[in-house]
């Protein structure tokens, strides 16, 4: 076998520039272009974009519509131009209900009820559905098959006292529940709870809550306004029916309550801040009497007495203190032989001191003194006591009753009035022992009447 070699030199030839030599056959209308070897032929019109040139120079459209890339966006088609193209929106025709998309490619539906003009009326509620809608009647509405339009349902009305504790109201399409006065509706809108009316502070001093309402009280000493049955007016103590007995001299009122006063001399206020007790101005040593004159209290003030012993007689001792009177004792102390000092019946003379009101009258007799004596033991009938006034009654406003208590004889003294009495007033207690040998002994009573401003009326024991 034999192998033919074939070998290939290249020969560093330089190159001939056809387009300089003009050995090229580039029509008129090109331009020569020399390249290594060769030459090429260049059109010397140079075509627009959008065009592509052939081999003879001419211009051809390039159709971008037909390119892979689609140039126009979704929803539009394109169409070649002559160096171009352009885009047109697809207009779809959509029927009833229906209505292009913002990118005018596809038909949507149509809300008509999101639409401000509502179609379906007062009462109906519009539902939106594909390419069309349908009205129903709202909740609390129902439809009338004579005038085919909803029809407000009265709830109240259909269900009694199933829907609310206590009143209900209808209103268009629903209902809502209230409650009477007193009560509040509770959070679920149809119960109702008590009211508590007192955080208000209806009332002017206090409040009690009561179910369903409240009642305003007073405190003491006020009472509730007949008026408004709110307001608490001052119950005027001293002015009722039985003010007269709330304080023993005056009832002076105040703002919910009352106080008690006395005359503003000659007494104080008693602990029980209603009574007034008088004050002893001979046990204070708060008078004015001399060292010769003896100090007699009376209700509200005193006096000074100067109480001497006649001739024959001499005190007995200290003043006796009673209860309402001061009273000094002289008894007979006869000088030896005096005979007719004897024979005197006045055995004892008694000096009694009393103080009477000035504003008391006596509607009928009163006993005002108690004169007591102890009747002495004889047989029984053979002693008799009898009291007697002898001066001083000049306006015969006194008089004397003879009772027995406990084995004592004692005679009462009564006025029948007592205004502006002032004075001294005598009376003599005489003893006659036995009806044949006739024996007596006299007592003599000196017992002297001052006004004072106002004293509790009881009667004073002597």
């Amino acid at each position: 076998m034999f192998v033919k070699l074939l070998t290939i030199f290249f020969c560093d030839v330089p190159d001939i520039d056809e387009c300089e030599t003009g050995t090229h056959n580039c029509p008129p209308d090109f331009i020569c272009q020399n390249t290594p070897g060769s030459f090429r032929c260049r059109p010397k019109l140079q075509c627009m974009n959008g065009f592509i040139q052939d081999a003879l120079g001419n211009c051809i459209d390039i159709n971008e519509c037909l390119s892979t890339n689609m140039p126009c966006p979704a929803g539009q088609i394109c169409i070649n131009t002559d160096g171009s193209y352009t885009c047109q929106r697809i207009s779809p025709s959509c029927g009833r209900g229906y209505h292009l998309n913002e990118d005018g490619t596809r038909c949507v539906d149509v809300d008509e009820c999101s639409s401000s003009n509502q179609p379906c009326g007062e009462g109906h509620v519009c539902i939106n559905g594909p390419g069309n809608y349908r009205c129903e009647c709202k909740s609390g509405y129902s439809f009338d098959v004579i005038s085919r339009t909803c029809i407000d349902i009265n709830e109240c009305r259909r269900y009694p006292g199933r829907l609310c504790a206590h009143k209900c109201e209808n209103t268009p399409g629903s209902y809502y529940c209230t409650c009477t006065m007193g009560f509040k509706l509770s959070s679920d809108g149809r119960s109702c709870e008590d009211l508590n009316e007192c955080e208000s502070s209806p009332c002017s001093q206090e409040c009690a809550n009561v179910y369903g309402s409240y009642q305003c009280y007073c405190r003491r000493g006020f009472q509730l306004s007949d008026i408004d049955g709110i307001s608490c007016e001052d119950i005027d103590e001293c002015a009722l029916p039985t003010g007269g007995h709330i304080c023993s001299f005056r009832c002076v009122n105040i703002p919910g309550s009352f106080q008690c006063t006395c005359p503003s001399t000659g007494y104080r206020l008693a602990p029980n801040a209603r009574n007034c007790q008088d004050i002893d101005e001979c046990v204070t040593e708060t008078h004015n009497c001399s060292f010769n004159e003896t100090c007699f209290n009376i209700q509200g003030g005193f006096r000074c007495l100067s109480l001497e012993c006649p001739e024959n007689y001499r005190k007995s001792g200290d003043t006796v203190r009673l209860e309402k009177t001061d009273t000094i004792r002289c008894i007979k102390s006869c000088r030896p032989n005096d005979v007719n000092c004897v024979l005197d019946p006045v055995h004892t003379i008694s000096h009694t001191v009393i103080s009477l009101p000035t504003f008391r009258e006596f509607t009928r007799p009163e006993e005002i003194i108690f004169l007591r004596a102890i009747t002495p033991t004889y047989p029984a009938n053979q002693a008799d006591i009898i009291f007697d006034i002898t001066e001083g009654n000049l306006r015969e406003s006194f008089d004397i009753i003879k009772r027995y208590m406990d084995g004592m004889t004692v005679e009462g003294q009564s006025g029948k009035m007592v205004s502006d009495v002032e004075g001294v007033i005598e009376f003599h207690q005489v003893e006659k022992m036995g009806p044949v040998v006739d024996v007596s002994t006299v007592r003599q009573w000196v017992v002297h009447f001052s006004s004072s401003d106002w004293d509790s009326g009881s009667p004073a024991l002597v």
